[in-house]
Formats: C-alpha cells, sequence, structure tokens
C-alpha cells in the first residue's frame, strides 16, 4: 500500500514538473548587425506590454523563458539606434539570427524644429533631471532579479556568484538608504578560489573600526591573527567594495539618488560634468538624444569610507527621450584625473578606470524601471612586496603582480516588476531583507527551473567551467 502511493506521489510529481516545463516558452537566439554582421551587445529582448524579457551578451546571444500564456504575444528585439525586430512569441525560431538594421534621425531637423525646447547638452540633461518625478516610479513596487557577482585577474576567474535577488523600493520621492530593501533569495552558483592576502584587508579593516595608531602590513604576523578576524576582515573589504548598497543607495544610483544632498547628479550637476548634444538616434521608433559626458571644473568623488575614492572624471553617455525627456540608458566611467588618483590607481591597479556603470531602464505603464545593470571596478587583493630584507620565494610569489587586484563585475538583470499593493506589503513585512550576497545558501533547483538568467559569454562560459572545476577538485 505505502509503496502503490509512493509511486503515485512520484508519478504525479513527474507529471507536474512536465506540465511546468511544458507551460514555458523558451527562446534563444543572436542579435547580430546586419551592416558590419557583428554581434550587438545589451540588445533588449522583451513581451510587449509585459516586463518579461532579458537582454543579449557579448556575443550577441539571448535566451529568454515566456510563459505559455504569453505564446501569442509580441516579441520585441530592440537597440538603440536599429529598427526593432517584431513577432508573436509562438512563431519565433530558436536559435535563429536576428539582424537589425540602422535607424537614426537628422540632427539637423531636430533642432531647427525643437525651437522652444533646450538646444544643448547641457539643458537636454538638466531638463531630463527636473522630469525624474515625472518618469520614475512614485509609489512602492518590487523588483525581482538575477545578479551575477565575478571576479578574476588577467588569467582566470576566481570568484563567482549567481543570486536570484528581491528590490523593495517606496519611489523616488523618499530617500532610498531609508526606504529602498534588497534581499537575497536564493543562489544558483558560489565558487570562491580568491588568492587574497587577508594581512592587508585585516590592516584595512583595523584602520577602519580602531582608534589607535594606524597599523601598516609588515607589522603585523600572520600568526598573531586568528581565522575568524581574517575572515571578518575579507568580508568587510567585499562588502565595502561590491556590497549592493553602493548600487541602489549610493552615489552611483546617478537617478533614484539625484535628491540625495551629495548626489553626483544633484544641484550642482554642472560643476562636475559638462555634456555635448552628439546626434539623434531612434530606439524602437522614438526618436532619442545621445549626450556625451565629459569633464567640468570640479573632479568627482564617491566618498567611499575607508578608501581614497576620489579625483575622477567622469566621461560615457547619456540616451534621453526626445519627447518626455526620459532617460532610457546611462553609461558612466570614472577615470583618474587629479594628481594623487593617477598615482595611486597607476601603482595599484594599473588602470586609470575604476569605475564602469551601465544602467538600462525599461518603460512599464509610463515610468522609467532599472532593467539592466552593469558595473566594473579593481578590488585591490595585496599592496606588493616593499622590503630590503631577505625573503623567500613563496613571499614573492605571494606578491606577484598578477594578484595585485582582481577586475570584478556585478551584473543584475530584473526580470519582474510587482506593483500589487497587497503582494507588495506581504513581501516587504515577511522576508528577511538581507543583501549579504556572500553568504551561503542551499540551492534549490525547483526554484531555477524556469528562472530567467543572464547568458554568459562563450569566453565567460570556458572560465566559469574552469572555475567549477577547479572548486571541486578543491572541495574534494
Amino acid at each position: 500500500m505505502l509503496y502503490n502511493r509512493f509511486k503515485f506521489y512520484l508519478s504525479l510529481s513527474f507529471l507536474l514538473l512536465t506540465y511546468i516545463g511544458f507551460s514555458q516558452v523558451e527562446i534563444t537566439g543572436k542579435v547580430i548587425d546586419s551592416v558590419y554582421s557583428e554581434p550587438i551587445e545589451n540588445a533588449s529582448i522583451y513581451v510587449k506590454n509585459t516586463t518579461i524579457g532579458t537582454i543579449s551578451n557579448t556575443d550577441g546571444r539571448f535566451a529568454l523563458t515566456v510563459p505559455l500564456a504569453n505564446k501569442k504575444d509580441t516579441l520585441i528585439i530592440s537597440s538603440i539606434g536599429f529598427k526593432s525586430f517584431r513577432i508573436a512569441v509562438e512563431e519565433f525560431q530558436n536559435n535563429q539570427d536576428v539582424f537589425l538594421y540602422e535607424d537614426v534621425a537628422s540632427l539637423d531637423e531636430i533642432v531647427i524644429l525643437a525651437n522652444p525646447r533646450p538646444t544643448t547638452g547641457n539643458a537636454i540633461v538638466l531638463k531630463a533631471i527636473e522630469e525624474l518625478s515625472e518618469n520614475l516610479p512614485d509609489s512602492a513596487y518590487l523588483q525581482k532579479g538575477f545578479l551575477r557577482h565575478k571576479e578574476r585577474n588577467k588569467l582566470e576567474f576566481k570568484w563567482l556568484i549567481e543570486s536570484a535577488i528581491t528590490v523593495y523600493d517606496s519611489g523616488y520621492g523618499a530617500k532610498s538608504t531609508e526606504h529602498l530593501k534588497i534581499n537575497v533569495d536564493e543562489m544558483r552558483k558560489s565558487y570562491d578560489l580568491r588568492n587574497v592576502d587577508s594581512i592587508f584587508s585585516y590592516v584595512s579593516y583595523r584602520n577602519r573600526i580602531s582608534k589607535r595608531n594606524r597599523l601598516r602590513a609588515q607589522d603585523i604576523r600572520r600568526q598573531d591573527v586568528s581565522k575568524q578576524q581574517l575572515v571578518n576582515a575579507i568580508k568587510w573589504n567585499d562588502t565595502r567594495v561590491n556590497g549592493l548598497q553602493n548600487l541602489f543607495q549610493g552615489k552611483l544610483s546617478l537617478l533614484r539618488n539625484v535628491q540625495d544632498t551629495k548626489s553626483l547628479f544633484g544641484e550642482d550637476i554642472l560643476k562636475r560634468h559638462q555634456f555635448a548634444l552628439d546626434t539623434i538616434l531612434v530606439d524602437d521608433g522614438r526618436k532619442i538624444y545621445k549626450i556625451k559626458i565629459d569633464e567640468s571644473s570640479d573632479f568627482v568623488g564617491l566618498d567611499t569610507k575607508g578608501m581614497y575614492n576620489e579625483g575622477y572624471k567622469a566621461q560615457g553617455w547619456l540616451y534621453i527621450y526626445y519627447d518626455n525627456y526620459a532617460i532610457k540608458r546611462v553609461e558612466y566611467d570614472l577615470v583618474a584625473a587629479s594628481d594623487k588618483q593617477k598615482s595611486r590607481s597607476k601603482r595599484l591597479f594599473g588602470t586609470q578606470t575604476n569605475h564602469k556603470l551601465v544602467i538600462n531602464y525599461i518603460e512599464y505603464n509610463n515610468k522609467m524601471y532599472p532593467n539592466y545593470i552593469y558595473y566594473e571596478t579593481p578590488k585591490l587583493v595585496n599592496v606588493g612586496l616593499k622590503t630590503d630584507k631577505k625573503v623567500t620565494q613563496k613571499e614573492i610569489d605571494r606578491y606577484n603582480r598578477e594578484e595585485r587586484y582582481y577586475y570584478t563585475v556585478q551584473e543584475i538583470l530584473f526580470t519582474e516588476i510587482i506593483q500589487d499593493r497587497d503582494i507588495v506589503q506581504s513581501e516587504l513585512n515577511t522576508k528577511p531583507w538581507n543583501m549579504d550576497i556572500f553568504m551561503s545558501k542551499p540551492y534549490n533547483k525547483e526554484f531555477w527551473r524556469n528562472y530567467n538568467i543572464l547568458l554568459e559569454s562563450e569566453e565567460d562560459e570556458e572560465m566559469i567551467d574552469d572555475l567549477s572545476k577547479r572548486a571541486s577538485l578543491f572541495k574534494d
């Protein structure tokens, strides 16, 4: 009897999983520039009038899972400067190449017709900032998303984390530090094989929390520091550099936090940035300004506690819709500009670009929501060997220049927007709201079965596969 009952429930579970699998439509393909036959990165692939979507990776490839209920809806593949590709979800042929064709507007024509409108880059950006209260969400909502955190040196991946996150935001009018919350819901992958110079992290940590005289790395012996002290220090360093609060509650949240007193795009925006109108493009049939971000009279800084994160110039691009001044996309780099920052960046990182940020927005119910975030920054691992004393080869290898810093990249793809007040309130009250992406969580296979994720590039896929093999050996 028990055996037959077990077989019944096992069969029922199998049928349920099969139904779930067939209740989804998986779409895969590659987006290509029709003129140059090159892949288009960050193209938007989404179902019309929904928040179901993804973006293409550096190889132009994408994968999207669409509920069966939306199979007759329109699939749109678009990229700024190109004509959009449209087709019914059920008619899309998997693994096909989608060629997009250039679509531009006449800059001269727009400027002539736009007499009462702002016509300079500075004026257009100021108008867009003024319209943020109209274009950004003004009521509470939830966003579900996929996060990938990766760190590597020049040769191989050292660390990879993939998580599902939920973001709660009460709206543009409220301070994000008080009214924006983040929770790590599930973990998909977590491999950590970094060669971390924990003494350096420990010294930085101690100097941050202690009121005693500042320590130097050469003042500390490894045997005098406990394992738990090192773990605390490393986690502190990970969080201050790559904690999610930096992206959502700090200065890097350029538009959401524009009302903060020290905002980079606040009232004194033109002291730290200048903007030049480059051209007019087309995005899914709508005219869009392409505006260059350039340096101004003042340096840009991030006020990061415990590290010198000042003395930059900003460069990049803003894409702003012509009709309502909504900002569609931000490409924002911070490059060493002051003598002190130039010296520091060259000595510690070997690069002058310390921060690369991309934020792409999607329009939903006449409001602009973050759709994709890319953030890249170097993270110091050790400060290099500085001593006149005789040292062992092991000590020399420890300070190998290839291990001095890691390239760290965080990507977030938002896959769902929830506005229903009851659902928003329920999750707000029930979730633990822990934004620690570095904590361990068990793998939930069923959760990830139909959850939309970002595709890795072919290069990253190989390096991640190598990392997973090395992690398995390390575990064994």
